[in-house]
């Protein structure tokens, strides 16, 4: 063969191998390469994720929470700087991102969700800028899904009650005095918490809220795991499409207080349009 045309094919194949597959992110560790695809439906956190990487913000920074049987973390810038590890798990780019919780996506073993503050301080289920998880979990029973979905509808109702008690239909509940009621007439108090809370599950119902796990979502949860005590919680946007063997290693190290891995398992994000 031709010495040009053998510098050529050896030149392709170089390139082939340094190239992220097109479509695809590729997380970059020692333990191994994780590839990820983006969902076209998540718009927001996909253009979110990809300019971050694109700009280097993820280079450097670490996998800095691991839980067995339930997920690996990363995306904290503050993880790149070893004298911040008290401040691991609040950083980021400065902004968080409007939810966009599809309930068609569900914690399945392997996907990619933002993480973000709870319920009782961010109501809006906002996710953080540039933090991620992507979960391993583990196999569930039908009885565990069972209750579960109780879990999962409890913690629904307390939000959709918070986002309805902060409409001005509700103006004449903030106008009482709730210490004096108490303590004059706590019959009445009961009474009234009762009527209010019947007429929220109400609404609650009929706007169609009340969460099942459907066929599907329980025979994956019951064959392959995940973490299903967090749907329609967080916002789902990606999954593991080659690689989870490298998430599951991951998710096995050594960790000290707060779910620290006792080792730096730093990471870098390639993206291939």
């Amino acid at each position: 063969m031709n010495k040009i045309f053998i510098f050529i094919v050896v030149l392709l194949i170089l390139n082939s191998c340094n190239k992220v597959e097109k479509g695809l992110v590729e997380i970059q560790t020692s333990y191994g390469v994780i590839k990820i695809k983006l969902f076209d439906d998540v718009p927001k956190h996909k253009e979110n994720f990809i300019r971050l990487a694109k700009e280097g913000f993820y280079d450097n920074t670490s996998f800095h929470r691991i839980i067995k049987e339930f997920m690996i973390q990363g995306g904290d810038p503050n993880s790149k700087d070893s004298a911040k590890k008290n401040q691991l798990g609040m950083g980021g780019p400065g902004y968080e991102l409007d939810a966009e919780i599809n309930p068609k996506y569900y914690h399945k073993r392997g996907v990619v969700a933002a993480a973000r503050l709870g319920d009782n301080v961010n109501p809006e289920r906002k996710s953080s800028g540039s933090q991620f998880y992507i979960v391993v979990g583990k196999k569930h029973s039908n009885e565990d899904l069972d209750q579960i979905e109780k879990a999962i509808n409890n913690a629904n109702f307390m939000q959709f009650a918070f986002n309805e008690m902060a409409k001005s239909e509700y103006d004449w509940v903030r106008t009482i005095n709730v210490q004096k009621l108490q303590k004059e007439n706590p019959d009445s108090l009961i009474k009234l918490d009762q009527k209010i809370t019947k007429m929220l599950e109400e609404k609650f119902q009929k706007a169609g809220k009340e969460f099942k796990f459907t066929q599907e979502q329980r025979k994956v949860y019951g064959e392959i795991g995940g973490a299903p005590y967090l749907d329609t919680q967080y916002t789902i946007f990606g999954e593991v499409v080659e690689g989870m063997d490298v998430v599951e290693k991951i998710s096995l190290v050594e960790t000290l207080e707060n779910d620290i891995p006792a080792k730096d398992i730093k990471i870098t994000i390639k993206v291939n349009d």
